[in-house]
């Protein structure tokens, strides 16, 4: 999770033995792990996630990879440059495309420390969309939303967050902590997202499938 969160709390309530069936409790803040981020998350006046369309929800998925260069720097973005470079390789994104960033970062999944990726003044460094490549993809292009393998839609040593301003402002939803994107093509499969749907959610976990 994001330091600003809570760790998932699950605590057992029923027994089948005391009770006659088996309950937990479970506590977790909206944003925990794979989790969707609604546009009202960092915009007042925009949907929150019970209020976006289910047909969202299943899109053309476009997979841009910098995985390379991330491996070199933590700080590496996704750029405008590489959107056109998949696109003259797959054609244009597809309208309603849902866009993900491949950094490999999910490699880091096991190790809290390696993921957080903290340098001495505790500044976390992850990759991230640059503000640009993501107000090109909102205004330039018909994409439901976008995604990443890290924690945040930008550079996790951000001061602003710049990327969830020109994505999320413009109606678009985001899912983080994607994982296993180095196993779906960059171009064909679709994404399904099962959304979370409680009344005012600014996001919430979710599941998400890729169907080649």
């Amino acid at each position: 999770v994001f330091p600003a969160f809570k760790p998932v709390q699950i605590r057992q309530r029923f027994t089948i033995a005391k009770d006659g069936f088996f309950a937990n409790e479970i506590t977790f803040d909206e944003h925990t792990g794979t989790h969707l981020d609604a546009p009202i998350h960092f915009v007042a006046d925009r949907p929150s996630a019970d209020r976006l369309a289910p047909d969202r929800f299943f899109a053309p998925l476009a997979v841009v990879s910098i995985e390379a260069r991330a491996a070199k720097d933590p700080d590496a973005v996704v750029t405008v440059d590489d959107v056109l470079a998949w696109e003259r390789r797959h054609g244009r994104l597809p309208s309603g495309a849902f866009v993900a960033m491949h950094s490999g970062w999910d490699a880091r999944i096991g190790d809290a420390n390696r993921f957080l990726n903290k340098d001495a003044q505790g500044t976390m460094h992850a990759p991230g969309f640059s503000e640009e490549a993501a107000r090109f993809l909102a205004q330039e292009r018909d994409i439901v939303g976008a995604g990443v393998d890290t924690l945040s839609l930008d550079v996790a040593s951000a001061q602003k967050f710049v990327a969830h301003l020109a994505l999320l402002g413009a109606g678009k939803y985001a899912v983080e902590l994607m994982a296993n994107l180095a196993t779906v093509p960059p171009a064909g499969a679709t994404l399904i997202v099962g959304g979370p749907k409680h009344q005012g959610a600014s996001g919430g976990p979710v599941r998400v499938f890729a169907v080649v």
